[in-house]
């Protein structure tokens, strides 16, 4: 069993965004292995993540997005609960990889319950935003880096809507 130190919270808190307790209690928990000390963290920030999916999200940011020399345009609105949130590094991250990822892979809509019956044969991850892969990242789908700030910012995040322009189409 490896001793938890401060070392080990300080590094499990930085990869998480976990509180203190929490970083310390999963570690306990698993006898001071990160990885899976952080999957315990992820598992229960997916929880709270379902339990805030109800309340309400009337602030935000709307961030744009010009790829290719000014030939793609993306612009995406994503909400949280309170403004405080709106203005934090992780926030405002989410709102640039979305809007990224919307330049990228050009989804029809924000989640597959969107979908209209023209698009029932397509793939999920082809058609919805939610359910692709990051394009940085393809382990995890942008319904997952909503979550894990979810998770970090205690608020509901949500992305309300998106819009792309490609220059010819």
């Amino acid at each position: 069993m490896a001793e938890v130190t401060t070392a080990l919270i300080k590094e499990l808190r930085e990869a998480t965004g976990a509180g203190v307790m929490d970083a310390k209690r999963a570690l306990d928990e698993t006898a001071g292995d990160l990885k899976k000390a952080a999957a315990i963290i992820r598992e229960k920030g997916i929880a709270a993540a379902a339990k805030r999916s109800e309340r309400e999200t009337s602030q935000g940011v709307v961030e744009s997005y010009i790829h290719g020399g000014g030939r793609i345009g993306v612009v995406v609105e994503l909400n949280c609960e309170t403004d405080f949130v709106a203005n934090t590094a992780d926030f405002r991250q989410l709102a640039k990889d979305v809007a990224m990822q919307i330049a990228a892979m050009n989804p029809k809509y924000v989640s597959v319950e969107e979908r209209t019956a023209d698009d029932e044969g397509s793939p999920d991850a082809e058609v919805a935003l939610m359910a692709q892969p990051f394009i940085r990242e393809p382990g995890k789908t942008i319904g997952d880096l909503v979550k894990d700030v979810v998770a970090r910012t205690g608020e509901n995040v949500r992305v309300r809507r998106f819009a792309r322009f490609e220059l010819g189409r």
